[in-house]
């Protein structure tokens, strides 16, 4: 959701956020309406067309949402920074790489 935002500031537009990220317009616009009950206020205000062409802002509660989210994010990775260092250290010079992606749904008994 902070992306999406982040997006939406750099694009001008939901339709556009949500295309730089291969998301639907519908469930960017599903998460922004998501993101404003539950903190009971506008994240984002817009503009229809005329001479400027329109666009979508955040307001000042999405951009304290945002910020709030960043500081809380960037802190979290400094609390941690240590350890994974530590755990880093531990891994084997030649230990394969963890394959990303989903892992296969485990079948079902008969």
């Amino acid at each position: 959701m902070a992306e999406l935002l982040e997006r939406v500031v750099t694009h001008g537009s939901i339709r556009a956020a949500a295309a730089s990220m291969n998301m639907s317009y519908r469930k960017a616009w599903l998460l922004i309406h998501e993101m404003q009950e539950t903190f009971n206020g506008a994240i984002v205000t817009s503009a229809i067309g005329g001479a400027d062409g329109g666009g979508t802002e955040l307001t000042e509660l999405g951009s304290s949402l945002l910020k709030i989210f960043r500081r809380v994010e960037n802190r979290a990775a400094r609390a941690v920074e240590a350890e994974l260092e530590t755990l880093s250290g531990m891994v084997r010079a030649s230990a394969k790489p963890r394959r990303s992606g989903r892992r296969k749904p485990v079948p079902k008994p008969p």
